[in-house]
């Protein structure tokens, strides 16, 4: 049990013990003093790791409030990275505090801060962010939420719970138009202005990889043919933007042909990118359409970048999307928070998207985790390892796509266009 105590503790505050957040430090503790005081029944070498369970309990403990204490200090490194960041939260009052300094650029709606609870509730809670924001004079909040449609859909059931969007393809060359208005108006209701979808990777061919049981792409994707997907999501974002919710295509490079659960591993595509065209084709279709994101996902690329993930990989983003591409809408980073980037050090990776070209930075699943993202980001900015003109130039795209686009002019019908009474939304994680 010591080695084990002291492997935690080494890892203290890890997003795999998030569930045990409130007592892990507390627990820790006091399970090494116990072992301590009871230590003529353990061996010599057990008592030295004990002390060591303490000893490196109480510094990673320190670290961790050092930083946060850095960050709740609101300097101008901190404020200037900060408008770049989304952030779940548990706590009501913390996210308002980082909302009034000026430290995050927008908040993650998910399931927690919504069960038990009434529509009108939680979108006044939103409504007292956006007006602190106002009386600040800062930008207004970012509000994004995961709500797919299908099993991803961590709104529900506050708001209705819809069919996975590839359940419309073939119904139409509107259809994805108006499921995205009826969708949107939930959205817009509760006071989100992001959507994190459509997914527009392709179906995998057969089954769902056995390894990954987080994803379930198969369940999630439109469909395998490229202009399929294109058609659908392009006239769901279309929809999702005349009630002024912007869309995210999720999630570049695709994850089609991806094996490993990018939640827990890292993971890799050794496709070339004339071998990934087919796979690309979305995203290059869709990535000019107005008001829309695209989302990395963890994957490395190893055609074009064999060290870093597509999510912090100045190859990637600086390369072939803004430079090949051309492309230079909002890009935003998957979680931070999932095993494929977090043992970097999320300090690291934050601060290396940043430099990339990123313009959003997602810190979901363990809220708290921001204090660390957020302090490594205004260190490499201080040390000149962030660019100040590419900030700069991140935060002008961050202004623009804050104007509500201007989608083309659809005739959607009265009718109604799903029944979504009889779908029940599962439990299902997110992206993050």
């Amino acid at each position: 049990m010591p080695p084990l105590l002291l492997i935690h503790a080494w890892h203290l505050k890890h997003p795999l013990l998030f569930w045990l957040r409130d007592w892990e430090t507390g627990l820790l503790l006091g399970t090494a003093l116990l072992g301590l005081i009871w230590r003529r029944h353990l061996p010599r070498h057990m008592v030295w790791v004990l002390v060591a369970v303490l000893a490196v309990t109480l510094w990673r403990e320190a670290e961790y409030r050092a930083q946060r204490d850095a960050v709740l200090d609101a300097g101008e490194a901190m404020q200037a990275v900060g408008r770049h960041f989304i952030v779940g939260y548990t706590d009501f009052e913390e996210v308002k505090l980082l909302a009034a300094r000026g430290l995050i650029g927008g908040i993650y709606l998910a399931r927690r801060n919504l069960r038990g609870r009434e529509l009108a509730e939680v979108a006044a809670e939103i409504e007292a962010l956006q007006a602190i924001r106002r009386r600040a004079e800062l930008p207004p909040l970012i509000v994004a939420g995961d709500q797919e449609g299908g099993p991803v859909s961590h709104l529900s059931p506050l708001l209705e719970a819809m069919p996975p969007l590839a359940s419309v393809a073939g119904h139409g060359d509107d259809a994805g138009y108006r499921y995205g208005l009826q969708q949107a108006a939930g959205l817009a209701a509760l006071g989100v202005n992001l959507n994190f979808g459509p997914v527009v990777d392709l179906r995998p061919p057969g089954a769902d990889n056995p390894h990954d049981r987080l994803t379930r792409l198969s369940a999630r994707a439109i469909s395998n043919d490229p202009a399929t997907v294109s058609i659908v999501a392009g006239g769901y974002i279309d929809g999702l933007n005349e009630s002024g919710v912007r869309a995210t295509i999720k999630h570049f490079p695709g994850l089609a042909r991806v094996r490993a659960d990018t939640h827990l591993f890292a993971a890799r595509l050794d496709d070339t990118p004339d071998e990934l065209a087919a796979d690309w084709q979305p995203f290059r279709t869709l990535a000019h359409h107005p008001g829309t994101a695209m989302m990395l996902g963890h994957v490395t690329l190893a055609a074009i970048d064999p060290e870093r993930a597509a999510s912090h990989s100045s190859a990637v983003v600086d390369g072939l999307l803004r430079g090949d591409w051309g492309y230079e809408g909002v890009l935003v980073t998957d979680d931070l928070n999932m095993g494929a980037v977090f043992d970097l050090g999320i300090g690291r990776v934050a601060a290396e998207a940043l430099a990339a070209g990123v313009d959003l930075v997602l810190v979901s699943y363990d809220p708290r985790q921001v204090y660390r993202a957020l302090h490594g980001a205004a260190q490499a900015l201080k040390d000149g390892k962030i660019g100040r003109p590419k900030l700069d130039r991140s935060a002008r795209r961050l202004d623009d796509f804050a104007v509500r686009p201007r989608p083309p002019l659809r005739h959607a019908g009265n009718a109604k266009l799903i029944e979504t009474g009889s779908f029940r939304a599962q439990e299902a994680p997110a992206d993050s």
